[in-house]
Order: structure tokens, then C-alpha cells, then sequence
């Protein structure tokens, strides 16, 4: 079913392997018995090798970019410049200036086209009707508040318009503040955007300063005493 339950079986089989087998030249051990023993010489493991066919593309008007007979969404400000695709065994990495504007699971096959809705909510602040119709956008599973939000507002005469005003935040807030403020308006009963996005400003606002507690040794033994009328008796001295 995937890449990773395919190397787990292969390891099973080699190692069952190199356990029932003896090793080619040192005949009185098991394939096993000397990759252990010689264990401890190895070089340690680095990491996963980044092995990748890369090769230069377009970028359509469309946000997409074409790749072995298949078709890949960018995010929209990717629009115009030349991309470099990143072809894994299991995914697709497009990257643009060194920048990664695309992760995808490699399609297999042809004619399909593999999007990823974020990268489309730049272009709904132009066209807010398109979240209910457009083909970035159907079967979207959004996170629960937000999903319950987007229901809510479905009934509005301009719910499209707050929908991606909402989702928009998401793009300078992340995905986890604007859930949290949706759950939290939805707490409260409401569930316009102008709530959503006030919570949100609230969020950003700076915590309020620690009181700072004067040590012992420095508190005054006669504490000033706020007394304006003190200065009338300066005016009146010879």
C-alpha cells in the first residue's frame, strides 16, 4: 500500500535471510552473525539519501505546473516564473529561487491533476464565489471549526466573501490560531468573520508586562506622598 510498508518487508526478508544463510567466505557464521560482529566498525548512518529527478517547468495561470503526464497545483504567487521540479519515488517537491512553493504525493498514471486547495485562497480575495464551485476546492476537508464556520456562513447573502476572509488569515496567522479562534466564537454563539479575525487581533497583541517586585534593600523607608498642595506652601515662603 505505500513505500514504507514495502521497505519494511524487504527488511524482514533480508534479515530472515541473512539469519537461515552462511556468509559466503567466513562459511562457520551466518550472513547475520557477521554483519554483527562487524557492526561496530560501521560509519554511522547520516540520514536519508535525497535522491531526486529534477528537471525545469512552467507555471500555468492556473497555479499549475505539468509533470510526467500529470499536473501539479503551486502556491499563487509562484504564477510567472520558471519552477524546478523534484521528482521522488513517493512525492513531488517544486521549488522556486530555492523556495518550496509545492509538496505533493507523486500521481502515477496520466491526466491527473493533483491539487492542494491552500494555494488557491490568495486568488479567492478576487473571486470569493469560487470556493463553493471551483475544482481546487471540492470535497475540501477543512479542520472541525473551521468546517463548522464554513456551514454557518453558507446561509449568509455574503458568506463566500467572510469564508475567505477567514481562510485568508490562515496564510499570516497559521492554521492552528484561526481553528482555535473559530472554536472560540463559536463558544460565544457567533461566527461572523469580523469576530474570527478580532480574537485573532487579540492574539497578536503583546502580553502585558510583568510587575516587577522591588527587593527589600531597595524600598524607600519614607514613601513620597502625592500632595500637590505641598508646592503652595513654596509659593508662599519669604
Amino acid at each position: 500500500r505505500s513505500y514504507d510498508e514495502l521497505n519494511a518487508l524487504l527488511l524482514d526478508g533480508v534479515v530472515a535471510y541473512a539469519k537461515a544463510h552462511p556468509h559466503p567466505e567466513q562459511r562457520d557464521l551466518t550472513i547475520w552473525q557477521a554483519f554483527e560482529a562487524e557492526r561496530g566498525a560501521l560509519v554511522p548512518y547520516a540520514g536519508r539519501f535525497d535522491g531526486f529527478h529534477a528537471v525545469p517547468a512552467a507555471v500555468s495561470s492556473t497555479c499549475l505546473v505539468r509533470f510526467d503526464n500529470n499536473k501539479y497545483s503551486v502556491m499563487a504567487s509562484a504564477i510567472g516564473r520558471p519552477v524546478e521540479v523534484r521528482a521522488y519515488a513517493e512525492r513531488i517537491e517544486i521549488r522556486q529561487d530555492g523556495r518550496v512553493v509545492a509538496e505533493h504525493p507523486r500521481a502515477f498514471g496520466r491526466g491527473q491533476t493533483v491539487f492542494d486547495p491552500w494555494h488557491y485562497v490568495p486568488v479567492l480575495a478576487r473571486k470569493p464565489g469560487a470556493l463553493r464551485n471551483g475544482a481546487p476546492f471540492k470535497d475540501w476537508v477543512l479542520p472541525a471549526a473551521l468546517e463548522r464556520i464554513r456551514r454557518k456562513l453558507a446561509g449568509s447573502a455574503d458568506g463566500d466573501r467572510q469564508m475567505v476572509e477567514i481562510l485568508t488569515a490562515v496564510l499570516g496567522d497559521g492554521l492552528s490560531a484561526v481553528e482555535a479562534a473559530c472554536a472560540e466564537a463559536l463558544r460565544e454563539g457567533v461566527h461572523s468573520a469580523d469576530v474570527v479575525l478580532n480574537i485573532l487581533a487579540r492574539q497578536r497583541e503583546p502580553p502585558a508586562p510583568v510587575p516587577l517586585l522591588t527587593p527589600e534593600n531597595l524600598r524607600l523607608r519614607h514613601e513620597p506622598v502625592a500632595d500637590c498642595a505641598r508646592y503652595d506652601s513654596l509659593r508662599r515662603a519669604p
